[in-house]
């Protein structure tokens, strides 16, 4: 009896390892489906880098085209802004956003920006306004629209997506008399509202954003979204886990009652049984719910 039980238990231990190695052929067989009809243009730097020796690498942005076009008319475009705790995360760990958005039609903008500890929030915030400035001035030379601009961010990026979106001083720094931002995609966005979330303290390790946002009250709410929101601000798709982080659940829908009572067009929708990282990990699928409704809100055809 001693063999066919050794036999058996080997067998039994190759299943889970022939699993593992189909999984992993068909995820990479599925990421050269998407990544085929895309061009990746890597490492573009969208602005000058600070002779004080700022790292770079945080300038960078990735630009992905659809291979194919249908025609010479120009496409819409999504600006992408990583998440990371403000202290964390890079362009190169999204690359399936990019590459799913040209498979579709959408010329797509992955970017980097200064983090923290080196910086504060509002060096961050002006690094992706220079990032959309390089973006008007420099994307029709990848087929994208410089009037169709767009700009999506999960968790800290959707709250800097939030702040480019309605704070016209960003650009007005810069040089652009207009804000040339047509509407924002917000994945779990946080820092919608950092003045009355760092005010109240509500939760264990909240000091630890200290270090982003600093401890000034009057910069807190300058770089909250929450503040700029106005009756001409660009119209938004807004999503929140179902089961993410209650200061999420609660600043998000504060956002959301913000826009209405302003009147300005948006979407608003929980989506069941998500949590924060689940959140962004689902854009992996091209079929996804944000992607479906990301598609005609930019005007994809």
């Amino acid at each position: 009896m001693r063999f066919p039980q050794m036999l058996f238990l080997r067998l039994l231990w190759q299943i889970p390892c022939t699993l593992l190695i189909l999984i992993t052929v068909l995820l990479l067989a599925n990421e050269y489906a998407m990544a085929r009809p895309s061009r990746r243009t890597k490492d573009i730097p969208y602005t000058t880098i600070d002779p004080s020796g700022t790292d770079a690498e945080r300038h960078l942005l990735d630009v992905y085209a659809p291979r194919k076009l249908s025609s010479t008319a120009k496409r819409p475009v999504v600006m992408f802004i990583h998440g990371g705790n403000w202290n964390s995360g890079n362009k190169n760990i999204y690359t399936f956003i990019g590459r799913r958005l040209a498979k579709q039609g959408v010329v797509a903008v992955i970017i980097n920006y200064q983090l923290s500890p080196n910086v504060q929030v509002p060096a961050m915030a002006n690094d992706c306004a220079q990032a959309v400035l390089w973006t008007t001035q420099h994307i029709a030379e990848y087929g994208g629209d410089p009037d169709r601009i767009f700009v999506m961010g999960h968790s800290a990026g959707g709250g800097l997506a939030a702040l480019l979106a309605t704070d016209d001083q960003l650009f007005a720094k810069i040089g652009l008399a207009q804000n040339p931002v047509k509407g924002a995609i917000l994945d779990d966005a946080a820092g919608l509202d950092m003045f009355d979330y760092l005010t109240k303290m509500e939760y264990s390790n909240d000091a630890q954003y200290l270090t982003a946002f600093g401890k000034n009250p009057a910069v807190w709410k300058a770089v909250s979204p929450m503040y700029y929101v106005k009756a001409s601000s660009p119209p938004m798709l807004v999503y929140a886990g179902g089961r993410t982080y209650p200061s999420i659940t609660n600043s998000t829908q504060r956002f959301h009652q913000r826009l209405q009572e302003l009147n300005v067009k948006h979407e608003f929708r929980v989506l069941p049984g998500k949590k924060h990282i689940g959140m962004v990990t689902q854009l992996f699928w091209q079929h996804s719910i944000i992607y479906r409704d990301l598609l005609t809100f930019v005007g994809v055809k």
